[in-house]
């Protein structure tokens, strides 16, 4: 038996037609479209709900009254809270008596940890290693001291820092400015550079003889007269190997024509004593502190 041919019907259009194409009409299906309206709605309520539409002073409030930063404040005092016994023992503890793995002592460093990122990391390095400048705070090198009463005052006051009376002050003066001739700065930067073992090999032997009466008249009441230096007035060891804005010789010049005047800020006034407390703890326990 033959199969009846199947009849084709032609395809049902909207009418409408671009130079000779048509579209077909094939219509989404009623729940894909009530989805879609209801997603409409849906996004209207929501801008009306919560923040959403800006504003020229901030956008508006919406009428659930939601605030992600209230939020966040509420889940800060929260946090403050669970932590205020151990905030309050932090800010009049004396630090030397700390007992590693307490509980204060835990918290001081973790404390510490998160107040080091926020304040002094954009200066000291996210490691603690220090840059050009910056000294590292992993070493055993400390230009005010490493003990950490030492690191605790250094943090509360700074260094040269303008607006607290107890800062660390001193000042290398800029011996280019008519103290030293220029051929007496080449000896002393000679001698510097023979003190050290890092640059010992670079000196010129030739200059360092007289650099040693030009260090010994000029330079011996701050770096003493071994070339050791002085915590008590910031001046750095010349005989380590380290240099903090560069060991070559043109840097080291540089640095006895002009004089460095590093600042660093009085934390003082800007973090509570529980967080100095808790940052001079974490940097003395890097590696470096006394």
């Amino acid at each position: 038996m033959s199969k009846k041919p199947v009849e084709k019907k032609e395809p049902e259009t909207t009418g409408h037609e671009w130079d000779g194409i048509q579209e077909f009409n094939n219509p989404l299906p009623r729940w894909w479209v009530w989805v879609f309206y209801l997603t409409i709605v849906w996004g209207i309520w929501y801008t009306i709900a919560y923040p959403a539409w800006p504003m020229i002073k901030g956008a508006t409030a919406g009428y659930l009254g939601f605030s992600t930063r209230a939020e966040v404040a509420e889940e800060i005092d929260r946090f403050k809270g669970m932590n205020s016994e151990l905030e309050a023992q932090l800010a009049s503890a004396d630090l030397t008596t700390l007992s590693q793995g307490s509980d204060l002592h835990n918290y001081a460093i973790q404390s510490g940890r998160a107040t080091y990122a926020t304040w002094c990391s954009q200066c000291h390095g996210s490691g603690a290693n220090g840059a050009v400048g910056y000294p590292n705070l992993l070493d055993n090198d400390w230009l005010w001291g490493g003990t950490l009463e030492d690191i605790q005052t250094t943090v509360a006051h700074g260094i040269r820092s303008e607006d607290d009376d107890d800062t660390r002050y001193s000042e290398m003066p800029a011996f280019g400015d008519d103290y030293l001739s220029d051929e007496e700065i080449a000896q002393v930067v000679a001698y510097a550079m023979s003190l050290s073992p890092v640059t010992k090999d670079a000196a010129d032997m030739s200059l360092v003889a007289d650099g040693a009466v030009v260090y010994e008249d000029n330079c011996s009441s701050c770096h003493m007269e071994d070339g050791m230096g002085d915590r008590a007035q910031g001046a750095p060891n010349l005989t380590d190997a380290i240099w903090l804005f560069g060991e070559d010789k043109d840097t080291i010049t540089s640095i006895v024509s002009e004089g460095p005047y590093g600042v660093m800020p009085a934390w003082s006034g800007k973090l509570t004593d529980s967080q100095i407390n808790a940052v001079s703890a974490y940097i003395h326990q890097l590696g470096g502190g006394e």
